[in-house]
């Protein structure tokens, strides 16, 4: 019987070092499971050109970044643009988590959640709007 035999290891993935605030775990899921509702309603913007070019034309919601980017001058810009313009954001841990609730082929690298028209999905929104929002220190 060997030493990691029945031990669960869990493999450490790269963290950039401008992912702050990483969203914890129990806030993760429930942004992955928003982000995966929102895809099918289109509330939703993928990828850094996509999610600034919204940002600049004044769309509003919760920009959602993957934390192991590299290089982080990808998405450098991006939390700066966000506090300019008062939208809340979170670090996620995997781009491939990211990715796959976003229903993209490639791992995705940021998305922008807005506000949907669904009542009950609107209500998971502003809690996760504002759950965000409190755990980042920008705001």
């Amino acid at each position: 019987m060997s030493d990691t035999e029945g031990v669960q290891q869990e493999t450490q993935l790269y963290v950039s070092p401008i992912a702050n605030p990483i969203a914890p775990a129990k806030l993760e899921k429930k942004i992955l499971k928003l982000t995966k509702k929102q895809v099918k309603t289109k509330n939703i913007k993928r990828g850094v050109k996509e999610v600034v070019k919204a940002i600049r034309k004044g769309a509003t919601g919760v920009c959602i970044m993957a934390a192991d980017i590299s290089p982080p001058d990808v998405l450098s810009h991006i939390p700066v643009i966000c506090e300019s313009k008062d939208i809340p954001y979170a670090f996620v841990k995997s781009r491939m988590e990211l990715g796959t609730a976003a229903e993209t082929k490639k791992p995705t690298s940021v998305v922008l959640l807005t506000a949907p028209e669904n009542a009950k999905t609107l209500k998971k929104y502003n809690s996760i709007h504002e759950k965000v929002k409190s755990i980042n220190p920008y705001f």
